[in-house]
């Protein structure tokens, strides 16, 4: 038998098939940002941290892991070693076997250690508010530091994980084949009073409503601004009546 292809919405049947939507025009953006905000004023992050150090080493780890099964693992870890000099002291195999339900521990280990000596060693146990040297760190690349950057640093740039490409490309806001597309589109569009928090709406955005297999659409607040085509229908309870 045949499989059951997915029910149509009205906004799936009257999509264009050919060409895709262009990006949302300036003050379409300006309005989805001010509604990001006033629903969330002052964003956070959610890799538990006390510090810039502590920072970096919880986004490393949440490669490819998720930021629950982080924040599991670095309550442990933080609490035998919270700064550069005591991982060091810590080594590898104590490192991973603390962060062993995380995915690629025995890498990540391997780079948290090497890091963390680097910064003990080069930079006096201090995490440098300069992106030059943190993408030169073991294990970081130009999302994690774009991260630390911000949260840490309060530097106004975009991290762009799988959720704020796919946010990106999906409404759209920027359309880009790479995260350095759109890390370099968003930070160019996005007005410079939200671009501080930008990314951790996009994020959350992303993780909880916009979601990769199954979108929420109606409970987005900006989906009457989104041009994606295949917006989900309204569901069970939330459906409007007489609908």
């Amino acid at each position: 038998m045949p499989a059951r292809k997915p029910r149509q919405t009205p906004t799936d049947a009257a999509a264009p098939r050919g060409r895709p939507p262009g990006p949302v025009d300036d003050a379409t953006l300006a309005e989805i940002m001010r509604r990001f905000e006033e629903a969330n004023p002052h964003p956070e992050g959610e890799l538990e941290h006390a510090d810039p150090y502590t920072l970096l080493v919880a986004v490393v780890l949440s490669a490819q892991a998720t930021d629950k099964g982080v924040n599991i693992a670095t309550r442990r870890l933080f609490k035998e070693a919270s700064t550069p000099a005591a991982m060091v002291a810590l080594g590898e195999e104590k490192v991973a076997e603390h962060i062993r339900t995380i995915g690629l521990y025995r890498n990540k280990a391997k780079n948290v250690v090497a890091l963390s000596r680097i910064l003990a060693e080069e930079h006096g146990g201090v995490v440098p508010p300069s992106r030059a040297v943190l993408e030169s760190l073991p294990g970081v690349g130009r999302k994690t530091a774009s991260v630390v950057m911000n949260i840490a640093f309060g530097e106004p740039t975009i991290a762009v994980d799988t959720h704020v490409f796919r946010v990106s490309n999906r409404i759209p806001i920027v359309i880009g084949k790479t995260p350095e597309d759109i890390q370099r589109g968003l930070e160019r569009r996005i007005p410079k009073r939200y671009l501080l928090h930008a990314h951790h709406w996009l994020i959350l955005h992303g993780r909880y409503i916009c979601k990769a297999r199954a979108p929420e659409c109606w409970r987005c607040l900006i989906a009457d601004l989104c041009r994606y085509p295949y917006k989900t229908e309204f569901q069970g309870k939330e459906r409007s009546a007489g609908s």
